[in-house]
């Protein structure tokens, strides 16, 4: 038996199992009669809008160090995402630069314009590195190089 679509005209769409020559089904909302409407499409599977630019590689070694078909890949997958933002703009993620993307950025890079965290004390350390201002690294970035003292 082959499943039908109806719809009733108090605005009730709802689908029967109903043999060929069967009599139309009332509708299960109101009791009254119903109207075979065209099917919706099926669809199967899921749409994949490829990797965001938030998800794509920001470093060296996320390209496996410049892989050449590893970065071939990635450009094809940009390319046909930018196209898909195009039409659809609620696709986009955030496009502003990445500032930092290393160290306490690694798995939150910090984007162009948001407040630097090296200029705020987290808590339980006195200064933004998480060393103290003596050995004159208070600056915050925390990457450990020396800065000519």
């Amino acid at each position: 038996m082959p499943i039908y679509d109806y719809r009733c005209g108090c605005g009730v769409r709802f689908e029967a199992l109903v043999g060929r020559d069967a009599p139309t089904p009332p509708c299960p909302g109101c009791g009254g009669e119903a109207r075979k409407v065209p099917s919706r499409p099926a669809l199967h599977g899921t749409a994949d809008p490829g990797p965001s630019q938030e998800m794509m590689p920001q470093t060296w070694k996320g390209t496996y160090r410049g892989n050449r078909e590893y970065v071939t890949g990635l450009q094809r997958q940009w390319d046909q995402r930018q196209k898909l933002e195009a039409k659809h703009p609620e696709l986009r993620g955030d496009s502003r630069p990445v500032v930092a993307h290393e160290g306490r950025y690694e798995q939150a890079p910090l984007r162009a314009g948001e407040p630097y965290l090296g200029h705020t004390k987290p808590s339980g350390s006195d200064s933004p590195s998480g060393e103290s201002p003596s050995h004159g690294h208070g600056h915050g970035h925390g990457h450990g190089h020396g800065h000519g003292h």
